[in-house]
């Protein structure tokens, strides 16, 4: 059976899911595209269901045969979030996971706004080994489509904490934390600790004060006078990997 109509029950609400009510409502999140539902499939995520267009061939998702749903074409576009949709879209619930301290090097994204960013820091974080991200309550959503997408994948292979800062800052009771500011030392000197937390601050306003306070180091990463700023993604992917040169 092909569903062909916006108003059934099942396609209403997995719409909703491209917007943040929908998501918290639901515990479940949009994965979109070939490659990244293959990444989905390869990671302990749970794909609840699986929308194919009419006109797709799904013989490369035949193993969830079971939670597939066939869509027509007007369908598959009204659920999609892409300008030039692939056919394939699955809805996949969000981990419960406890509040813990991390066991080793990890990411503090400290009201971390814009989607993009929230997408390419946590690609990056995969890439570099920074299992474990910790995000407090006024960060962008990362399960929203537009930072899944830009996590190319680093969203299933990395742990997502999302909780209140002084409750992350609880948990990181004990470890160094690394705060990424302009009035710091300069990254390329410095020396990290074995194990430490890496703060990223909001775009606009940097690293709030509670977390500022707890800093036990400050680091800056060196430009020339012309330049103000770098993009938070960037300077959170340069320093991901300089402060563990000496680890790869």
């Amino acid at each position: 059976m092909i569903l062909t109509s916006k108003n059934n029950p099942l396609i209403k609400e997995t719409a909703s899911l491209k917007e943040k009510k929908g998501r918290k409502q639901t515990g479940l999140f949009l994965v979109e595209g070939v490659k990244m539902a293959r990444e989905c499939m390869r990671s302990d995520f749970e794909i609840e269901r699986i929308f194919l267009a009419e006109d797709f061939d799904g013989d490369a998702f035949s193993a969830l045969e079971e939670k597939t749903v066939r869509v027509s074409k007007d369908i598959f576009r009204f659920l999609s979030d892409e300008k030039t949709p692939q056919g394939v879209l699955c809805r996949v619930r969000i981990p419960s996971r406890e509040l813990t301290a991390p066991q080793k090097t990890c990411l503090l994204l400290d009201g971390v706004s814009d989607p993009g960013n929230m997408g390419a820091i946590i690609r990056t974080a995969n890439a570099a080994g920074y299992e474990e991200i910790y995000l407090t309550e006024d960060c962008v959503d990362p399960y929203s489509p537009k930072s899944v997408r830009a996590s190319m994948s680093g969203v299933f292979f990395t742990k997502l904490h999302l909780a209140k800062r002084e409750e992350i800052l609880s948990a990181l009771s004990g470890i160094p934390v690394v705060v990424a500011d302009m009035g710091g030392e300069n990254a390329f000197s410095f020396s990290a600790p074995e194990r430490f937390a890496l703060v990223i601050g909001n775009e606009a306003n940097g690293v709030s004060a509670p977390v500022r306070d707890l800093a036990e180091y400050t680091v800056r990463i060196p430009m020339q006078a012309t330049q103000e700023s770098l993009n938070a993604a960037v300077s959170a992917g340069i320093l991901m990997y300089l402060l563990k040169k000496d680890t790869f």
